[in-house]
């Protein structure tokens, strides 16, 4: 795991967070993320590294929500450098219909218990 982004953090009945989450190696699957609420903001870490990987300041309300659950909803979007950016070179036959099949995207979620 290279780096964690945080998109965007949502409190709708709970304490929603998007992470967008960047690997070297698509076979990496070392990934266990811890958070803790220090003051009014959430600090990501994973063990093994001791350094802060990502951290936001909440709001009242998320942080009224995260101090009664104490757990928080982490969307996570996995991508990885040289497989996963930009597109080039568009296919010329778009399946956009109602018989369309979605490709798989590698998205993840779980519920985190704040430390």
């Amino acid at each position: 795991m290279t780096s964690i982004d945080i998109k965007k953090v949502s409190s709708r009945g709970k304490v929603v967070i998007d992470l967008d989450v960047w690997m070297n190696d698509p076979n990496d699957h070392e990934f266990s993320p811890r958070i803790t609420l220090s003051g009014n903001s959430i600090e990501l870490r994973v063990p093994g590294h001791e350094d802060l990987l990502a951290s936001i300041e909440l709001d009242d309300d998320a942080l009224q929500l995260a101090e009664r659950d104490r757990v928080v909803e982490a969307r996570i979007k996995f991508n990885v450098h040289g497989m996963h950016g930009t597109l080039t070179h568009r296919t010329p036959n778009p399946r956009s219909g109602p018989k369309s099949k979605k490709l798989a995207e590698p998205r993840w979620k779980v519920m985190l218990p704040l430390q």
